[in-house]
């Protein structure tokens, strides 16, 4: 007999409480179980005492004898230091899919044709060259275009 230390639904809709339980693999969800070992209230904050209780001893008993702890279960005794928690890492499943993937493609093309019109810009040097800047040399200034003249100036 396969046994596992998993959660068991207890509460009413969308108050949600667990009883942290020690059941036979094939039994249902909340269905026959052979001893409850503890109790999580997912809506308590986390710093709460009452969050996670267990019975410690009694979990130990059933490691010893071949119990296998779900993923949350696992989580809490991992706090506990009874079992170690190994982090789950599948690179596969961060990578975008396929749509998202070809508009990358995409994105990254139109960059790197942008970049090569923008060196190809650059590497033009324009064949008209401007004329340096007479100063006054008695002011110091720069001489400044003339204005425009207006109309009432003209009549």
């Amino acid at each position: 007999m396969a046994v596992r230390i998993r959660l068991s639904r207890a509460g009413a809709k969308k108050r949600p409480h667990y009883r942290v339980i020690v059941a036979d693999s094939r039994s249902p969800r909340d269905g026959r179980f052979l001893e409850r070992v503890g109790t999580y209230h997912p809506l308590l904050s986390r710093d709460n005492p009452d969050r996670v209780k267990l019975k410690i001893e009694r979990i130990k008993y059933w490691l010893e004898k071949g119990a296998t702890p779900s993923g949350r279960v696992a989580k809490f005794l991992g706090a506990e230091n009874l079992v170690e928690v190994t982090q789950g890492n599948n690179p596969q499943k961060a990578k975008p899919k396929a749509k998202a993937q070809e508009r990358l493609d995409e994105l990254a093309k139109a960059s790197e044709e942008k970049e090569a019109e923008e060196s190809s810009e650059t590497n033009i040097e324009p064949d008209v060259t401007e004329a340096p800047v007479e100063t006054d040399v008695q002011s110091g200034e720069e001489p400044t275009a003339p204005e425009p003249a207006s109309d009432k100036e003209q009549s």
